[in-house]
């Protein structure tokens, strides 16, 4: 499994392909589509999936555009549907103007077996910095893609009315249990390794008593 890394939109988000032969799987697509969309074409890929670590607009901008030339499902958890609801209030908020959004539809909250079956996906729910995050762990190639839910050196935010600390705290030490060697690919920034974060776990709870 190859996978690309592209760092997105103004919040510079972490989108990756995870490509297998000529198919290819997206996680976190961001906010750019018609850049998503040119470079599949590009490296003539077959889209065979989307998925989102959580609802928080910076991931999921671009999946109903993506949508409108994919008949593709988006696979998130519906505990995060509250945030895919508001998702052009929230990005005018944050970002300071008002956008086009296409939002996404087609959302389920299951993995297909075609992606079990090709690409040996797991999925680790992982709540606290929303309600619905949650983490993918491929564990053949020793990868897991963990959204805002864990960082290179940092933890997502937990300062939010629906964030959770408890949830997040008990999310941290289960992904922490992985084998050390795995390699983490966060919605933001740079890439780690289960071992050097679980040696900053001591820290990371300190942030959430």
């Amino acid at each position: 499994m190859k996978i690309v890394k592209y760092s997105l939109g103004q919040l510079q988000a972490n989108c990756y392909f995870l490509i297998e032969g000529s198919d290819c799987l997206i996680i976190d697509p961001a906010d750019e589509a018609s850049f998503i969309l040119e470079e599949l074409q590009r490296r003539n890929l077959k889209l065979i999936g989307i998925l989102a670590t959580h609802g928080h607009f910076d991931h999921i901008m671009a999946i109903g555009e993506i949508q409108l030339s994919f008949s593709i499902p988006l696979i998130i958890n519906k505990k995060d549907q509250f945030l895919i609801d508001r998702l052009s209030e929230t990005a005018e908020h944050f970002l300071g103007f008002k956008q086009s959004i296409v939002k996404p539809k087609n959302i389920e909250s299951t993995i297909s077996r075609q992606l079990v079956n090709t690409y040996g996906l797991q999925i680790i729910e992982t709540p606290g910095h929303t309600p619905g995050s949650r983490c993918f762990y491929f564990k053949k190639e020793k990868v897991l893609f963990t959204g805002d839910t864990l960082f290179n050196g940092t933890i997502g935010r937990f300062d939010h009315s629906y964030c959770n600390k408890d949830d997040l705290r008990n999310s941290l030490i289960e992904l922490t249990d992985l084998p050390e060697e795995v390699i983490i690919y966060p919605g933001h920034g740079e890439k780690t390794v289960i071992e050097d974060e679980k040696n900053n776990l001591p820290i990371f709870l300190q942030y959430l008593e």
